[in-house]
């Protein structure tokens, strides 16, 4: 179970969009992350590699934790609110819920669950 220390610290990191730096400093090792019904992706080293592939096509970003934040022992749900504008003129803006299960201080299992119409970009408004 995280501390509430480390929940927002955690949470802190990703609305600074050190996304990929949050995964490196609070994701166990063999953390396995899904998105939606796909299948899991293990490794944090992967994940970290994911992230930071993504953020290079993005020339902004906005991360947003919408509280409250729920925590039932050492399974946590976050809701959040992301906003990308990508270096080829579209955009994304996705909602989505994180179910995470922690080991300790450390996240081991995050499902993200959201409308994958969402992903899709579209024309920038900027």
């Amino acid at each position: 179970m995280p501390s509430a220390e480390t929940l927002e610290r955690f949470i802190a990191r990703v609305e600074e969009n050190a996304h990929a730096e949050a995964v490196e400093e609070f994701y166990a090792p063999n953390a396995s992350l899904q998105e939606n019904q796909e299948a899991p992706r293990v490794g944090r080293d992967a994940a970290v590699a994911r992230e930071r592939a993504m953020l290079a096509k993005a020339s902004s970003i906005s991360s947003t934790c919408v509280r409250p934040v729920f925590v039932n022992g050492d399974r946590v749900v976050i809701r959040w609110i992301f906003h990308f504008e990508w270096k080829d003129g579209t955009a994304t803006h996705m909602e989505e819920l994180a179910y995470q299960r922690w080991e300790g201080e450390r996240i081991a299992e995050e499902t993200f669950f959201y409308d994958p119409a969402q992903r899709v970009p579209v024309k920038s408004k900027h």
